[in-house]
């Protein structure tokens, strides 16, 4: 079975679009690498969708894996260089029998490197096809973070307590892969990408160097070191990130790129002077977690058609609004990548750029030497754009500039900072946008959060309490019928306790909730007869928006989040 016949069969079942496909097919014979790792690492469609049609092309079967249920003692019998060379990971042996997991059962080679392997043990073979995702999920495991920092500590020979002022000096070219300092650091960015951490800290303490990760919203502490390694710590990532060593008074910015687990991932890196030393945050920038297409935002079917009307739509800005660390940018991606076509020309301003998206022409500003998201704009009107992507709308020159690019023929996506999507407007109007253009230039405006996802393994129905009952009816009122019909009191919620799937948080992840403000001939009047918070959310429930409660709530019923958590994140409408 060739990527070709994959990629026509996906398409044939309406799976995969042709123009995805063919952008595919045409990256796989640059990269040599096989269609489904890259419609895997783009996020294109689920990974089970492309096993499943897969497995009936082989007439091999498809075996969902739990990365932690795997035993580690199985690590030994299918070495990690095995496992990554032939794609194939252990899943269970027992009774003579040693069941291998393949994402390319069809490959000779690989075929054989498995039966060598059962051969040498004595054992019969079984396989099954998994997916890119689990087979990396499982590769994770072969290196134990805690284990290799210790070792890595230990050869220093330094202690807790030892203070923060002795130097370990580091060659500014190491690349030697056993030094300590070399393979903490390392090891670090490993962990943090196997646990899909969002940044990684690491804090001068006294007599220690903290390392947190934020995991799902969440700061939680890894490892702590002795506070001897915090300079050389500090200095190996200055040297990979091409900061200035020496310069310990202010803080600096950089970025660079490094192959984790096989993939590429970008780390953005800014330090901060303290007392104690220098702290050091690095943004952990994804792909494979960080970048999502569009069919992966759980959006419920009315605001998804709202959503697409806009984007649809010739011309018109679509703004995306909500807190830091809500996702806006996530959803940002995912609409681009929805518009990304051959015949569509995207250009964005971004501060900065957090992923790189083939087909799109992605620049970034740099105010210190005057190129900001206003001037920038200006010279992206010259570039014969279809879509403009502007990162953030943060002052009023861009806010007009924004306005003006919609008016002449393109479509605008950007940000800005509110807590819901009716507040949009009249922070327009503060902008010095003039009230009678807001109708004719902004299409869509859309507000987010991001909520834990319970744990699918330990997550448990539970009578919800008179009180949340009657919030819950009380939200259920404003719903389409189609969407408020499937649930009947009592309602039930769910809570997770924590299990070895989740590592006892309960949570797997974060995924949005929305509310979508949609421009229609009513907002109009609102905003001509002078539009007030008020008014204009008036006029959004009148004609059927779907709050940002109502959303959560929703989610919260069938089981995919806490209904306390959308309490917590979200104001009664």
């Amino acid at each position: 079975m060739t990527s070709d016949e994959l990629l026509e069969q996906l398409q044939a079942r309406g799976i995969l679009d042709p123009t995805a496909a063919a952008r595919i097919k045409r990256d796989a014979l640059v990269t040599g690498k096989p269609a489904e790792n890259l419609i895997a690492e783009e996020r294109l469609v689920p990974d089970d969708k492309v096993a499943e049609v897969k497995s009936a092309m082989l007439n091999v079967p498809y075996q969902k894996i739990e990365a932690q249920s795997i035993d580690p003692k199985l690590f030994a019998v299918v070495p990690e260089e095995t496992a990554r060379t032939y794609e194939t990971i252990p899943i269970s042996m027992q009774d003579g029998l040693l069941v291998i997991g393949m994402m390319h059962p069809e490959d000779p080679k690989a075929q054989e490197a498995m039966k060598f392997i059962a051969r040498q043990n004595r054992l019969n073979l079984g396989v099954y096809l998994i997916t890119y995702t689990d087979w990396r999920a499982v590769l994770a495991r072969y290196s134990p973070y805690r284990t290799e920092i210790a070792k890595a500590v230990e050869s220093l020979n330094v202690k807790e307590g030892d203070g923060n002022d002795r130097t370990i000096s580091l060659e500014s070219g190491a690349s030697n892969d056993d030094a300590p300092i070399v393979r903490i650091v390392s090891d670090t960015f490993r962990e943090a990408v196997q646990n899909k951490a969002s940044d990684i800290h690491i804090e001068p303490q006294r007599g220690s160097v903290r390392i947190r990760f934020r995991i799902n919203g969440d700061l939680e502490q890894v490892t702590s070191l002795p506070g001897e390694l915090a300079q050389p710590i500090a200095s190996r990532v200055k040297v990979i990130s091409n900061l200035k060593i020496d310069e310990t008074r202010i803080p600096q910015d950089g970025r660079f790129r490094a192959k984790v687990f096989d993939r590429d991932i970008d780390f953005r890196v800014a330090t901060f002077p303290t007392p104690l030393g220098e702290k050091i945050a690095i943004r952990v920038l994804d792909p494979t977690t960080g970048l999502k297409n569009f069919e992966s935002l759980d959006l419920l079917p009315q605001t998804r058609k709202t959503i697409l009307d806009g984007l649809n739509r010739p011309f018109g800005m679509v703004l995306i609004t909500g807190p830091t660390g809500s996702g806006k940018t996530t959803t940002l991606y995912a609409f681009l990548q929805s518009l990304n076509k051959e015949s569509v020309n995207i250009v964005s301003l971004e501060d900065p750029v957090e992923y790189f998206v083939s087909g799109i022409n992605q620049s970034q500003v740099h105010p210190e030497i005057g190129y900001d998201f206003a001037s920038g704009l200006r010279q992206i009107l010259r570039q014969d754009p279809d879509v403009i992507m502007v990162g953030e709308i943060r002052d009023g020159e861009t806010a007009g500039l924004a306005v003006q690019a919609a008016l002449t023929g393109h479509v605008v996506l950007s940000t800005l900072h509110t807590n819901n999507s009716v507040g949009v407007i009249p922070r327009l109007i503060d902008m010095k946008v003039e009230s009678f253009l807001l109708p004719v230039s902004l299409s869509l405006v859309i507000a987010q959060r991001l909520i834990g996802v319970l744990c699918p393994d330990c997550k448990a129905p539970e009578a919800a309490p008179q009180e949340v009952q009657d919030l819950i009816a009380h939200s259920l009122k404003g719903l389409p019928e189609d969407v408020a019909s499937q649930f009947k009191a009592p309602y039930q919620i769910y809570h997770a306790k924590g299990c070895a799937t989740c590592k006892g948080h309960g949570v797997v992840g974060r995924t949005g909730i929305f509310e979508v403000l949609q421009m229609t001939k009513k907002l109009q009047a609102v905003i001509e007869g002078g539009a007030t918070i008020e008014k204009i959310s008036d006029a959004a429930k009148e004609q059927g928006m779907i709050t940002l409660r109502q959303d959560g709530i929703v989610k919260a019923l069938r089981g995919i989040v806490s209904i306390e958590e959308i309490i917590r994140e979200t104001e009664e409408g």
